[in-house]
């Protein structure tokens, strides 16, 4: 990230190369520029450096003939391009010496300081706000920022104001930090590759979050976590959070991302997060789900799914857990599921290995479970969750069971009374299936009527 105003005297542009564009046939001038150790390209035509100069003439007071002459004829010839080159090389050199103090905004525009730049990213942000910011907040939408943005703001909460001539009110400071005061909703989406046609990486810039006074709800997506060095009052407010494509291996790297150690034997009551509802931490690459998640003690929905997880760990320290997310993961057999998620009423476990039921039968809280394309075979996998007196919702397509010759009225059969209750496959069964239900729950009570004499003829 830029900092012109701590880096004037480290400031280059140099014009490296010209290319003839196609197909509109006309010169382009590829600038280099240099703000200490950042660095970017930004190309432009004669034409453009005609009318930045015409600015600057008119009210910064440029000597009007600074500016290499225009040549209607000839102006593709290659000693005519490379002398002008040159020329147009040595212009910016010398008006970026004569305005450095002050670097108005045209030419700022013009050398895209308003894309790398802490001073001028702000700047655009500030008009941004400034002009829309408050009917922006009032229709209550997400905002996303972007790494480079939120780097610019915090870096500039550590520098003294700039001079006063600098900006006028619209580019103030003071709108961008009156809009994060009020945001609710915050998205951060990260990137691994530079950013345009500079050396600045995305996933490489740190940024705090103390400016984010109200956020409730926030979003993180293909940044490392780590980059975060303060979570500000996020903590004490945030209900929802969602860190997704952020390749992270464990739940504290995220809890205790602004921590320099995240052992969360060592952790006290300032880092807990008071109001946490709602976590969202699918699409990672966590394995296990580590003692850290007492750390969000009012926890009722957790996302895990597209992650690494064998076992189920921990749970038992979120005592307002519910809705529990495990898709996509590497779940096999799960055994005694009662003494870690007693009480969750939504389950979802698709796209993962399991092949039997046991170890669900005591989850009496349970309401929906979604077992998709998982590897059950046998029908007779059911009657270890037939008795759950709350399940409502049992979803069994994909797994190898549900090509079974009528395997939905095999599968309701078993539930007995409850079976007009039950929606599988969410699909609710119809008055046919009823039927039919009825028909083999009656020949089962027959059968199992017969054989009760033969029973009790072999009792002593």
């Amino acid at each position: 990230m830029a900092t012109f105003l701590t880096n004037k005297h480290c400031t280059k542009v140099s014009i490296p190369e010209v290319e003839l564009q196609q197909p509109n046939n006309y010169m382009v001038y590829h600038i280099a520029v240099e703000v200490g150790p950042v660095s970017w390209k930004v190309s432009h035509r004669y034409k453009n450096f005609v009318d930045l100069h015409e600015k600057l003439v008119a009210d910064h007071g440029v000597a009007k003939d600074l500016l290499p002459p225009k040549k209607v004829i000839g102006n593709r010839d290659p000693v005519f391009v490379e002398k002008r080159r040159s020329a147009l090389e040595v212009y910016l050199a010398n008006i970026l010496t004569f305005l450095q103090q002050t670097m108005p905004r045209e030419l700022a525009l013009f050398l895209d300081f308003h894309k790398y730049d802490v001073l001028f990213i702000l700047q655009e942000l500030a008009v941004t706000f400034f002009e829309g910011g408050d009917e922006y907040l009032r229709m209550s939408k997400d905002y996303e920022f972007s790494p480079l943005q939120l780097h610019a703001i915090s870096e500039r909460l550590k520098q003294p104001c700039p001079p006063r001539e600098m900006v006028d009110k619209k580019f103030d400071f003071s709108h961008v930090l009156d809009f994060c005061y009020q945001l609710t909703s915050l998205s951060i989406q990260g990137s691994s590759n530079a950013f345009y046609n500079s050396n600045i990486v995305f996933n490489k810039l740190l940024f705090e979050l103390s400016s984010f006074k109200a956020v409730d709800t926030l979003f993180l997506s293909s940044l490392p976590v780590a980059n975060i060095y303060s979570v500000g009052p996020l903590r004490d407010n945030l209900i929802s959070l969602t860190v997704h494509h952020c390749r992270l291996e464990r739940i504290s790297h995220v809890l205790l991302c602004d921590d320099i150690h995240k052992d969360p034997s060592s952790i006290g009551e300032s880092q807990v997060w008071k109001k946490l509802m709602c976590v969202n931490l699918s699409n990672n690459e966590i394995s296990e789900i580590d003692a850290s998640v007492k750390l969000m003690p009012r926890v009722e929905r957790l996302l895990l799914n597209n992650n690494r997880l064998y076992s189920l760990d921990n749970l038992t320290l979120l005592p307002h857990l519910a809705h529990l997310h495990l898709s996509a993961n590497c779940f096999t057999t799960l055994i005694n599921l009662h003494y870690k998620i007693g009480n969750v009423v939504h389950l979802d476990l698709s796209e993962n290995r399991i092949s039997t039921l046991e170890g669900f039968s005591k989850l009496y809280s349970l309401e929906t479970l979604n077992l998709a394309s998982n590897q059950i075979t046998d029908v007779d996998q059911v009657k270890h969750i037939c008795n759950l007196p709350c399940l409502e919702n049992l979803v069994l397509t994909g797994n190898p069971v549900a090509i079974v010759v009528d395997y939905r009225v095999k599968v309701l059969e078993q539930f007995g009374n409850r079976a007009t209750a039950i929606c599988l496959d969410n699909e609710i069964s119809s008055q046919k299936e009823h039927d039919t239900v009825a028909v083999l729950q009656a020949l089962r009570k027959a059968k199992e009527g017969r054989a009760l004499p033969l029973v009790h003829s072999l009792t002593p």
